[in-house]
Formats: structure tokens, C-alpha cells, sequence
């Protein structure tokens, strides 16, 4: 039996239909985290909200050094947010080193609430099911008022707006089909062609001679001659006067996006007679500090991209499937860290 079957991610608010009816909801993923003494120890990843309304129940840190990753469940109550991060003054190293370790999907349980707790709280005289029994009894009488504090959340708003992130996929556009016709014109050709003409030569005689035994007339005489003529004999042969190929080439342009994007502004209303001392706005953070950040996420970028090397190395020698799963965490803890200093970059340039 989970405590918290009914949070979910903050992360996750945009991807469901849920009834956001608080309008003090902030986002600190991606934060830095810092704890006692103001000693960075992470960044924050992500928090555990009540759907129905986006109230922060617990942040969800990245407390992993340059070669592991480990990831907790700090309850809201602790934090302390600005603008430079978010800042748990009373959480010290050796408190995350002993707290539960917390995985993506994994049900954070009673007995990991109550490790937490007992290690929050201090308690090291007991273990977890000796300070369970302790808070059963009813002996324990400052716990009701330990966990109100840690579950409330910070007096702290951020103003957000949206930007618009644009992907692109592919689609069939259209196709193109190339086939062939035969078109049929008229065409005259010029051909030589011969034939035999008759030649009839008549030659008179001069010296007349006598034809013996002829009779004029007794006979009929007739001479036949065969002419020869050519002819057009028409035929039709295909030769090859064109090849076409067929092929593909991507090429480039450029397309115009819109869309409407909303951003909140801060409205104070005043109830009786009550005086407001302007302190400073969200634009005072310097560019310089930005850029600071965005440096800082380049740097647990290629931490966590060392980590993942780490866990391909360890799983490739050891054939253990649970270190290809830990350097794919690593690989998007790496990417979430260049998206958040890309972001800080482009704070810096507005602000330039």
C-alpha cells in the first residue's frame, strides 16, 4: 500500500486534462538545489503533485556525484525558493546520503516515507520500524506538527510563461509518377524510285534489198519487251532518342510558425489598509548570473554523459541489464541539463 498512490509528476500536468484550480502553482524543475550551508547538492528534476489541484507535496532531487546518480523525495516544506534556486537549509549530506533512493514509475512506499522522515527529523536512535511503532503509540508528539510544516507549501510565486517549441516530422507530401505515351504524326519521306521506259527507233534503209520467200501481209509479227519499275516498300523501326531517370534530392526552406502564447503578470489586491514596499522584480537576476547557471548545466551535462560511460563500461563487463537502464537515465539527466542552459542563455540574451 502506497502513501502517495495519487500524486503524480508535475512534469506530467501538461499531458492530462486535471482541474488546476490553484493559482499558486510554480515550477522548479530544473533548478539548482542547495542545502545546508548554502552547498549546492543537486538539481531538481521534478515534484510529486495533487492533481486536483498542483499543490507541491515533494521535490523530486538529483543528489548523484560525477559518477552515480541517486535521486530523492524531499518533502515542499523544506525548500526555500528564489530566484538563484532552491535552497533546503536544514538538509545536510549525510541526511541524502542515508535517505531512499527514488527511481522513475517506482511506488514511494510507507517504509521509504518513514526512513525519510526519521532521517529528516534527526531521529538516530531508532530504526524505521522502531520510530513507526513510536508514532503509532502516540509517543511521538511533535510529528503531527513536523509533517504540517513539511507539506506546506513555500510562500513563494514564480511568474511563467509559454514559449513555443516547435518539431518537425515527416509526411508523405505528394507522389510522382512517370510513365510514357505514343503520339502519332504524319511524316513524308522523298525516295528515288526507277523504272524502264520503252525506246522505239525507227531507221529508214537506204540500200533497199529484196526479202526472199516474205509475202507482205501473210503473216503477223509482234515483239513483246518486259519494263521493270521500283516501288516504296514502307516499314517502321523504334530507335532510342531519350532516356529518363528518376530520383529524389531534399532540399531546404524556410517556414514561418505562429501561435498564441500566454504569460502571467502579478496582480496584488489589497483588502483594509495595507501598505506594499515594492522589493525588486524577476528581471533584476543580472545576465552574468544566467550565464553563470547556464555554465554550471553544461558542466552536469557532461557529468551525467560521464556517468552514463560508466555504467556502459560497467554493464558491458559485468552483462548486468540494470547498468543500460542507468546510463539511459544519465543520457536524459545530460539532455534536461543542455535544454535548462540553452533556456539561461537565452535569459541572459534578453536581458543583454
Amino acid at each position: 500500500m502506497t502513501m502517495h498512490e495519487s500524486l503524480i509528476r508535475l512534469s506530467e500536468l501538461n499531458a492530462n486534462d486535471y482541474n488546476l484550480n490553484d493559482n499558486n502553482i510554480y515550477n522548479p524543475v530544473g533548478g539548482t538545489a542547495y542545502g545546508y550551508n548554502s552547498e549546492k547538492i543537486g538539481t531538481v528534476r521534478d515534484a510529486l503533485v495533487e492533481p486536483s489541484t498542483g499543490r507541491i507535496r515533494f521535490l523530486l532531487v538529483d543528489v548523484g556525484g560525477w559518477f552515480s546518480s541517486k535521486e530523492v523525495l524531499v518533502p515542499v516544506g523544506y525548500a526555500r525558493i528564489d530566484d538563484s534556486g532552491v535552497y533546503f537549509d536544514n538538509l545536510t549530506k549525510d541526511q541524502v546520503k542515508a535517505m531512499s533512493e527514488y527511481r522513475e514509475g517506482q511506488a514511494y512506499t510507507t517504509d521509504m516515507m518513514d526512513t525519510d522522515e526519521r532521517v529528516l527529523r534527526g531521529v538516530n536512535d531508532l530504526d524505521t520500524a522502531g520510530y513507526r511503532e513510536r508514532v503509532a503509540s502516540g509517543k511521538d508528539t511533535d510529528v503531527s506538527a513536523y509533517r504540517e510544516q513539511a507539506y506546506t507549501t513555500p510562500d513563494h510565486l514564480q511568474l511563467l510563461e509559454e514559449r513555443l517549441v516547435v518539431n518537425k516530422d515527416r509526411f508523405k507530401a505528394g507522389s510522382v509518377q512517370i510513365g510514357k505515351r505514343v503520339e502519332t504524326h504524319t511524316e513524308t519521306v522523298n525516295v528515288l524510285l526507277q523504272r524502264e521506259e520503252v525506246i522505239i527507233e525507227r531507221h529508214a534503209v537506204t540500200d533497199s534489198r529484196p526479202v526472199s520467200g516474205a509475202v507482205l501481209g501473210a503473216t503477223g509479227q509482234t515483239v513483246s519487251i518486259d519494263l521493270e519499275a521500283e516501288r516504296a516498300n514502307v516499314s517502321k523501326e523504334a530507335f532510342v532518342t531519350e532516356e529518363v531517370s528518376l530520383g529524389k534530392r531534399t532540399v531546404t526552406e524556410n517556414q514561418q510558425v505562429s501561435d498564441t502564447v500566454g504569460k502571467e503578470y502579478l496582480e496584488v489586491n489589497k483588502t483594509g489598509e495595507v501598505t506594499l514596499t515594492e522589493g525588486g522584480n524577476l528581471d533584476d537576476r543580472s545576465a552574468a548570473r544566467d550565464v553563470f547557471d547556464a555554465a554550471g548545466n553544461k558542466i552536469e551535462a557532461g557529468a551525467d554523459r560521464l556517468r552514463a560511460v560508466g555504467h556502459e563500461v560497467a554493464g558491458a563487463v559485468t552483462g548486468n541489464p540494470k547498468h543500460d537502464a542507468l546510463a539511459a537515465e544519465d543520457r536524459a539527466k545530460a539532455d534536461m541539463h543542455n535544454a535548462q542552459a540553452r533556456a539561461d542563455m537565452q535569459d541572459a540574451d534578453r536581458k543583454i
